[in-house]
């Protein structure tokens, strides 16, 4: 493969449709095209300006396989930084795989997965970090990971980080100086100035690091675990939050046998709600497994929803203690998870008895899932887990693994520059401590690449873009 092709690929989705759009890029995109293109007006599209749109026919010899619209961006001045061609065509599978393939044959290749932004990235028209903001905002499904996509796209983390590069950059130079003038044992690099800098961008780093819990569960959803003893409304509840009967509802205890999932978006943000088998003692094999994956579910939640009967727990003290103490356990199993309890069936209770439930019962939220009563206030209650303050004052929030782990090893190095500068290390070794920062850096950015990093980044896009 090689970078100079002139490639070829569905920007579209595959299938039928109204219209389908075949992106062509390369140094002969608008001669290849304009080879198996007639203009309705005898245009020639080699001699058209850039970001002009053609009406004609695409023509296989004499044989006319659609009429299309065809648009001419001219490089630089495309996405990705060469001639590039985008044919608007009928949305028959048939007739776009005949394009395709008349395209081939007159001399484009097949585009790999991500192909059109790597060449964008290797043209200098993003970098790489906005590249991979190109692929998170195609797969973004609600309205958080949206803005978090755009914001990136935009520039905003990797101009952050390009700043700090640059300052560090600078200071890095005036110690490399000094190394030059060592036997002279002068200074040009302010270690003031130097420390102040070290310090301001260790609390960016960290700030930028820390932002990564929250960027990773709204990319990802918030995994919510809903647990209980057996026939309390589990199942209910799924329903209710989700509006549609997607689990199965019945009076005998047990039904749900395995873990159930679903996702719901609340106010832009994506929660992803397990349903879980009921926590009960069973002898039963296959209920005891279900039971066992609850548990599971609750250490991979990110909050818990743990549901009670209040009937039950009224009718029976006994029941409520119990309950308590198995509320015990698992805040002590699982003591930094967000925990709420939400008593269901809410709707049969006498003022005096959900007096008497929440007195017993820290912060319980009583709702009654059947009837859909408080089901919005258990939302609302959700959202309040989500730190969505940076979202919206647009500050920088890290969604993807990558950068967070260049972060991790860049904040390193600069703790130890800052030890080195605490304890008056000579230059010549902070130096080699800067170099690594400034690397992992430019691993964020691609200022620093390699042909193993670009193909595991592009092969997860999709192909046509």
């Amino acid at each position: 493969m090689t970078h100079q092709d002139t490639i070829v690929a569905l920007a579209t989705p595959s299938g039928a449709g109204a219209i389908a759009v075949i992106r062509i890029s390369g140094a002969q995109a608008i001669t290849i095209a304009q080879e198996v293109f007639q203009s309705i007006k005898g245009k020639d599209l080699t001699q058209q300006k850039s970001h002009t749109l053609h009406l004609g026919h695409i023509m296989e010899g004499a044989k006319t396989l659609d009429e299309v619209l065809v648009s001419i961006f001219k490089g630089p001045h495309s996405y990705t930084g060469e001639n590039t061609i985008e044919i608007s065509c009928h949305g028959s599978t048939f007739i776009q795989q005949q394009i395709i393939q008349l395209l081939l044959r007159n001399g484009c290749r097949m585009a790999t997965a991500g192909e059109f932004t790597l060449r964008a990235f290797l043209n200098g028209k993003l970098d790489l970090s906005q590249a991979e903001a190109v692929a998170d905002l195609i797969s973004s499904d609600n309205e958080a990971s949206h803005q978090i996509a755009m914001q990136q796209m935009r520039g905003g983390f990797s101009n952050e980080i390009a700043n700090l590069r640059m300052e560090l950059l600078n200071f890095a130079s005036l110690i490399e100086l000094e190394l030059d003038f060592a036997e002279e044992d002068v200074e040009f690099a302010d270690r003031t100035q130097f420390n102040e800098l070290i310090q301001r961008i260790e609390l960016v780093l960290k700030r930028l690091i820390d932002s990564f819990a929250v960027g990773n569960v709204i990319k990802n959803g918030i995994p919510v675990a809903i647990v209980g003893e057996p026939n309390v409304g589990k199942s209910t509840l799924l329903n209710a939050l989700l509006n549609e009967e997607r689990a199965i509802v019945s009076e005998i205890a047990g039904t749900t046998r395995d873990t159930i999932e679903d996702e719901l978006v609340i106010d832009g943000i994506g929660f992803r709600f397990i349903d879980t088998a009921g926590i009960r003692e069973t002898k039963d094999v296959v209920e005891s497994i279900g039971i066992q994956r609850t548990f599971e579910k609750i250490e991979q939640a990110q909050v818990v929803l743990y549901l009670i009967d209040n009937g039950q727990l009224i009718l029976d003290p006994d029941r409520l203690k119990a309950f308590q103490v198995e509320l015990g356990k698992i805040k002590n199993q699982f003591p930094l998870k967000p925990l709420l309890v939400i008593g269901n069936k809410a709707d049969v209770l006498t003022q005096e008895q959900r007096e008497s439930l929440q007195s017993s019962i820290d912060n319980l939220i009583l709702i009654s899932a059947k009837n859909k009563i408080g089901i919005e206030d258990l939302k609302n209650q959700l959202l309040s887990f989500v730190n969505t303050g940076a979202l919206r004052n647009n500050e920088t929030i890290v969604t993807n693994t990558r950068h967070y782990d260049s972060l991790l090893k860049a904040l390193e190095e600069i703790q130890k520059v800052k030890y080195g500068l605490q304890t008056n290390l000579p230059s010549d070794l902070m130096a080699i401590d800067i170099k690594e920062a400034l690397y992992h850096f430019g691993m964020i950015t691609g200022q620093v690449t390699n042909d193993e990093l670009l193909g595991n980044i592009f092969a997860n896009f999709c192909i046509g873009k």
